[in-house]
């Protein structure tokens, strides 16, 4: 009786410690987003100029797919972003941001002059500040 209640303990043991290992730690930012506001220097953009365009995040790798496509690496620090581009129209391009993520979310606020990070959410007045506010892109 003691062994089987001794067995059953162990072999519980080892399948929730194969299961823990197996537990990936995922990123909230990682899906498909799909862009619902934007503007830029002030302005909102109309929402026929981004409402084909989707960012892919997978923990440090984006892709934008825009216009034509856009793939490089993203490095999170705090709530700032460090975006860069190797792959298309952007290659070699240094971008910094700001991101926030609430109310099923992600509001990012981009400096496309790359040389240093926005202090807040508002593009008015700063002509290379390009905000976009996106929400998950539901699995089809």
């Amino acid at each position: 009786m003691r062994s089987t209640i001794f067995i059953s303990f162990l072999v519980l043991g080892i399948s929730c410690a194969s299961t823990k290992n197996t537990v990936m730690k995922t990123n909230k930012l990682d899906g498909t987003w799909v862009p619902v506001q934007q503007e830029i220097g002030g302005v909102s953009l109309p929402k026929a100029s981004f409402e084909k365009q989707r960012l892919t995040i997978s923990d440090s790798t984006y892709t934008v797919i825009a216009e034509s496509v856009d793939k490089g690496v993203v490095k999170y620090k705090d709530d700032k972003m460090d975006i860069y581009s190797k792959e298309g129209v952007n290659a070699g391009k240094h971008f910094t941001a700001i991101y926030k993520f609430e109310n099923e979310q992600l509001i990012i606020c981009y400096n496309l002059s790359g040389d240093s990070y926005p202090e807040t959410f508002g593009t008015k007045g700063k002509p290379l500040y390009f905000l976009s506010v996106f929400r998950k892109e539901l699995m089809k």
